[in-house]
């Protein structure tokens, strides 16, 4: 029988299966051994062992079209990015990290500034520009007030989208306000395997309509994307690339070189300050971890 895994905690795996049941797996060894990790968005192919209390174990994951490790996803259409404008502050490095790992992995990205009651209209307008360029639609909502959170639901319709975010942002609250009985569902499976849930501590994929799934996963602090080279990350700035081909010198880094196109709009004020300096930390991080 085919499934999605919907949920994985403490090497149990929680398949909506094809029958409209879940089931309670385990992984077949030869996962582990193979060192593949099953990963909520998963279809897989399962074999029931116990009918009555819906337990079995996955035999096969079917092809993927993407995988994210962290936060850990499979088969995702979008992600969602969620951060508040106050409350806690917007750390927009973190942010840009997102961004870029989306981007790496070519899903394409939507990005919600909630709590805009707490903010003012000049400071949203000032984060939509500065966010003007970077290849993302930009949202702004307010859950609290039920301001523009209709529009973000409109954009996930049809999609499986991971949402993603730091702690705080609101990012439960939108989930339960998308799919109510989301909690009624993953207390049930709390209680099978005895743990509780306070705030989001594993991907869910949740069910949210007619071939739509919202994938919720656990806050983040900070993301470090230490694989990539600085050259790499250098492409993931989609406003800078297309400055690119201006500047002095081929294979400009946009840090210290002269005639900078990049340097030159961020000084005009056609290029956000703060998403360069955004860049120019990461850079300089990525420097650090190549020299040692």
């Amino acid at each position: 029988m085919t499934g999605k895994i919907i949920r994985g905690v403490g090497g149990f795996y929680y398949v909506r299966a094809e029958d409209g049941y879940v089931y309670e797996c385990r992984a077949r060894g030869i996962f582990r051994l193979e060192k593949v990790t099953p990963l909520a968005g998963d279809d897989v192919v399962i074999e029931v062992s116990d009918e009555t209390d819906r337990e079995g174990s996955i035999q096969e994951i079917l092809p993927r079209r993407n995988a994210l490790i962290r936060p850990p996803a499979a088969n995702v259409d979008q992600a969602l990015v969620i951060f508040a404008l106050s409350s806690p502050d917007p750390n927009f490095p973190l942010l840009d990290r997102f961004l870029i790992l989306m981007r790496r992995e070519q899903i394409p990205a939507l990005i919600c500034f909630n709590k805009t009651d707490l903010t003012d209209e000049e400071e949203c307008q000032r984060i939509a520009e500065a966010y003007r360029g970077c290849g993302c639609r930009v949202f702004f909502m307010s859950l609290k007030e039920g301001e523009g959170r209709e529009e973000v639901r409109d954009c996930l319709q049809g999609k499986t989208t991971v949402l993603a975010g730091p702690s705080g942002v609101g990012k439960s609250s939108f989930t339960n306000w998308l799919c109510p009985e989301a909690e009624m569902e993953v207390g049930a499976v709390s209680r099978k395997n005895r743990r509780g849930k306070q705030t989001t501590r594993h991907t869910e994929l949740l069910r949210i309509g007619e071939d739509t799934y919202l994938l919720d996963t656990p806050g983040f602090s900070s993301l470090f994307v230490n694989d990539l080279t600085p050259e790499e990350a250098r492409e993931m700035y989609p406003e800078f690339e297309a400055l690119a081909d201006q500047c002095r010198f081929q294979g400009c880094m946009h840090m210290a070189e002269p005639g900078c196109a990049v340097k030159e709009a961020v000084a005009a004020g056609r290029v956000s300050a703060m998403r360069y300096d955004s860049y120019c930390q990461l850079i300089r991080e990525l420097r650090d971890v190549r020299r040692f």
